[in-house]
């Protein structure tokens, strides 16, 4: 039970980007990332496939719901994170994810990322 879980962040806002990796590591996760555009977070995920990810809607190069798709096709909790998107157009959208608004305090990002670890 003493092995860490595994986030992967995805995220092309670089202030935002590194505020998400350093308040997921700070708890004691592995981060993977931050991806700043889909291509290389499509990459990344089939290299390794983590037990959650956070992911920023519109990335530099497209919108990240193939990826989405892909990661709750193979049970990985996904967690949305976006300023642009309502959380209820993406849950009406994707049910079974998580989604947060940008801004988001990272006590509700870090539990937000807990209940998902734990309802694997």
């Amino acid at each position: 039970m003493d092995q860490k879980k595994h986030v992967f962040v995805a995220e092309d806002e670089a202030i935002i980007a590194l505020d998400l990796c350093d308040t997921v590591s700070e708890a004691g996760y592995v981060v993977h990332g931050p991806f700043k555009d889909l291509s290389s977070a499509m990459l990344a995920y089939q290299k390794h496939k983590p037990d959650v990810a956070i992911l920023d809607v519109q990335l530099g190069d497209g919108i990240v719901y193939p990826l989405a798709e892909q990661m709750m096709a193979e049970d990985v909790p996904v967690i949305f994170h976006s300023g642009q998107l309502s959380t209820r157009e993406m849950m009406d959208r994707f049910p079974n994810a998580q989604a947060l608004a940008k801004p988001c305090p990272p006590a509700e990002v870090l539990l937000t990322v807990q209940n998902a670890t734990t309802t694997e």
